[in-house]
């Protein structure tokens, strides 16, 4: 079934989905956008989609928010991103769905929760025509931040382990 196309306004702001080929080297266009300010360059993205998109892109920006006051945000796969060491969650706004990409771990450890959504290995499709799961969403963030908290405590042992 092929996807509705985003208008041409938006079409060099939508995203790509994972596993395109951007994707492959996303240090590219990750370094054309650290010269600008993240959280702006997310405005602009949410702005250029039609005003019922764009809130519920920015409801969703606010729950994460909420469960991940300490990310920071950035532009990562053409996508708004949480960073927490290392990327968190993604999400985008396509022309029938939102797009929350919180990887594999975070969509098996709440498989049962997101049966009633369009869902693989690291990816969830909520339709525009139904409201967000926003406490669905603040928890699999919360369990994503716990998860890349440990990476991140096992990599400072490791390091530690190697110099000592």
């Amino acid at each position: 079934m092929a996807k509705t196309p985003i208008p041409a306004s938006q079409e060099a702001l939508s995203p790509q989905e994972p596993g395109s080929s951007q994707e492959e080297n996303p240090s590219q266009e990750e370094n054309s956008s650290q010269e600008a300010n993240p959280s702006q360059l997310i405005d602009s993205y949410i702005q250029a989609f039609p005003p019922k998109v764009a809130e519920l892109l920015r409801s969703l920006r606010a729950a994460i928010r909420e469960a991940a006051p300490e990310a920071q945000e950035k532009i990562s796969y053409k996508m708004p991103t949480f960073w927490l060491g290392q990327n968190l969650v993604h999400f985008a706004g396509y022309a029938k769905h939102i797009g929350f990409y919180p990887g594999p771990s975070g969509i098996e450890e709440f498989q049962a929760e997101l049966a009633g959504f369009k869902n693989s290995k690291g990816a969830v499709q909520f339709s525009l025509n139904q409201s967000l799961p926003l406490e669905l969403i603040k928890r699999i963030v919360r369990f994503r931040v716990r998860e890349n908290l440990a990476a991140q405590g096992a990599k400072k042992a490791e390091s530690g382990k190697a110099k000592a």
